[in-house]
């Protein structure tokens, strides 16, 4: 077998190695497995400052994010900076034919402008915020997913990595106390954001109202609710309504809610995330309306 000149390896093996690679990444990306930890690089940084960014002003970061981000045609991309081993690893054509900036750059110069926490794999990208949905483009779609001030990025990327694997038409939450798109809520997304519409909404009882007029079906999950969720399910449009992670269901929100129901669970434990709940929810919707 004939070798490359990359440290002795045949170009077969280089092949596969890089698929074992990308695979691993897959799984970090979903959670499966757990990130190794560089303590070199992820000591506190004296003095560092999360830099201010304009209004109209995102970075993403990570394989992964950035990837969907680039394949986005919504994207108005700015700048993209990036490693070269990154770039690599990112596939990207030639940097003279892409239609913006790129700057090659060493991990540790994402590093002081992200911080020494983002996992950002030596990609890092500038852009604006995806453009503002109304919830009027909504009506054709038959599953919603909406947030009573659900406050965690961490649970919201986690929430729209499962409104995408259901179908959901988009994940609709408050303007404030909700996390805007950011490179945290993006990463944790691993795409989703991408993907689905994030619609923020000044008043939540408005927009409810303004869902029962287009036809859905509004279900409060409460982990006291007077019925399990699938005996609550009817008709051919469902918007669920999932509370915050500490106080749940805000009582105007429960009051204008068309339904209240609870995911009944047998073990010890009767309440769960609300990322975990809002999967279990997406599933037995999708079920009653798709079979």
């Amino acid at each position: 077998m004939s070798k490359d000149d990359t440290g002795g390896k045949s170009a077969k093996d280089t092949h596969y190695a890089k698929l074992r690679r990308a695979h691993r990444d897959q799984r970090r990306e979903r959670g499966e497995i757990p990130t190794p930890k560089d303590d070199r690089r992820r000591k506190p940084a004296e003095g560092w400052k999360a830099p201010a960014l304009a209004p109209d002003q995102v970075y993403l970061y990570g394989l992964h994010t950035v990837r969907a981000a680039l394949d986005n045609p919504e994207r108005q991309i700015i700048k993209l900076s990036v490693s070269q081993n990154a770039a690599q690893r990112l596939e990207l054509p030639d940097i003279a034919t892409l239609p913006y900036p790129v700057e090659t750059v060493l991990p540790s110069d994402l590093d002081k402008v992200l911080g020494p926490e983002a996992i950002h794999q030596g990609v890092m990208l500038e852009t604006r915020p995806l453009p503002v949905r109304r919830l009027e483009a909504l009506k054709d779609s038959p599953l919603l997913l909406v947030l009573d001030q659900v406050t965690d990025p961490h649970n919201v990327g986690a929430i729209m990595r499962s409104a995408v694997a259901f179908n959901a038409g988009a994940v609709i939450t408050t303007q404030r106390h909700s996390p805007t798109e950011s490179g945290v809520l993006a990463k944790t997304a691993s795409g989703a954001l991408e993907l689905i519409p994030y619609i923020q909404i000044t008043n939540l009882s408005d927009a409810l109202e303004e869902l029962h007029r287009l036809g859905f079906l509004t279900i409060g999950l409460d982990s006291e609710g007077p019925e399990p969720l699938e005996g609550t399910l009817s008709g051919q449009r469902v918007a669920l309504v999932m509370g915050s992670e500490g106080k749940g269901l805000r009582q105007k929100t429960r009051a204008t809610c068309k339904a209240l129901a609870r995911l009944d669970m047998p073990g010890a434990i009767k309440s769960l995330n609300v990322s975990n709940a809002a999967a279990i929810a997406l599933y037995a919707t999708h079920r009653h309306l798709f079979g």
